[in-house]
């Protein structure tokens, strides 16, 4: 479920700038494209199902994920843009977002292999 959770939440906060209507200010734009591509560049290397490259532990991902939530929701503040409510809301929506993911996620490293042989096995038998 993370990893689903993951395809949606990163281009969704990278195109959150044109999406909501906050181009203008140019802090978060280059914030939103910094955390989606941190947040792609982290699903890529994770060793889980999803990952291209399994090189980084679970548990090290969702920290990653815990912590850049968390400054997501601290962010407006922190770069002088929580006056700009499109923004500001997008950040905070982004942040709790990640953070109701992170929390929901089984903190129990992945074992992608064997994820792939009980796929390979269930494909052996009829569709219900």
């Amino acid at each position: 479920m993370h990893g689903i959770a993951e395809a949606a939440y990163i281009p969704a906060i990278a195109s959150a700038p044109e999406t909501v209507g906050f181009t203008e200010e140019e802090t978060a734009t280059t914030l939103c494209r910094a955390i989606g591509g941190m947040a792609l560049t982290s699903s890529l290397v994770t060793k889980a199902e999803w990952g291209a490259v399994q090189v980084m532990p679970y548990k090290t991902h969702l920290t990653i994920d815990f912590v850049t939530s968390a400054f997501t929701l601290a962010a407006p503040w922190l770069f002088g843009f929580s006056r700009n409510e499109k923004a500001r809301n997008s950040f905070i929506a982004m942040g709790l977002t990640g953070l109701v993911v992170g929390l929901l996620s089984r903190p129990e490293e992945m074992d992608p292999a064997k994820v792939r042989r009980l796929r390979r096995k269930a494909d052996t038998h009829p569709a219900l």
